[in-house]
């Protein structure tokens, strides 16, 4: 309930603020478990990502952020949940294949952290562990900015990327991330 008052609020704000332009969101799958991969330029990634999807979105979120209660309660019911960056974080890994075992979408920003040069940067391995682990349809996604106000934001969803032949040579989570990350930079070349 929190998260559709959420959206609609973020949604409202966001179109006062900023030109969103939303392009290949009929990639998104109706149904099922989906993976969204997406650069990371702003703190306004998430609620931008989130707005744009068809899907209700679980993002990851650094640990940090739910060290305030009230944050962390707020948080939680927008459906991010807390991982710990740099380090393998167990409790994190299960509960993202959880919500897609359970057939949500699942939001990443597979860099781990914003760019601060707004290029695109290495991506960590968890992307490919989740795609790897799980039946999800994997979505990459692009963001162009910068946020300034009322000013041009262009998010782009790709095709889904197909990881079938991956997983017959084995392929590892990093490879799988390589791949993920490859299909994000050939979003944002055919945005700009």
């Amino acid at each position: 309930m929190l998260y559709k008052l959420g959206k609609i609020i973020v949604l409202i704000l966001f179109r006062l603020l900023f030109r969103i332009q939303v392009f290949g969101r009929e990639h998104i799958p109706k149904t099922g478990p989906v993976i969204i991969c997406s650069n990371h330029i702003s703190n306004l990634d998430p609620p931008t990502v989130g707005i744009t999807s068809p899907r209700e979105i679980f993002f990851m979120a650094k640990e940090e952020l739910f060290e305030k209660k009230w944050i962390g309660w707020l948080l939680k019911n927008l459906h991010a949940f807390p991982v710990k960056r740099g380090m393998r974080d167990r409790q994190a890994l299960r509960t993202g294949l959880k919500i897609l075992d359970e057939g949500h979408t699942l939001g990443l920003f597979p860099e781990g952290t914003r760019s601060k040069t707004g290029e695109l940067g290495k991506g960590l391995a968890g992307a490919g562990f989740f795609a790897l682990r799980s039946k999800a349809v994997i979505i990459p996604c692009a963001i162009t900015g910068p946020y300034k106000l009322f000013g041009k934001v262009k998010v782009v969803y790709g095709k889904p990327i197909s990881i079938e032949q991956m997983r017959r040579q084995k392929a590892s989570p990093q490879e799988v991330t390589d791949k993920i990350m490859e299909e994000i930079q050939q979003l944002l070349n055919s945005a700009k």
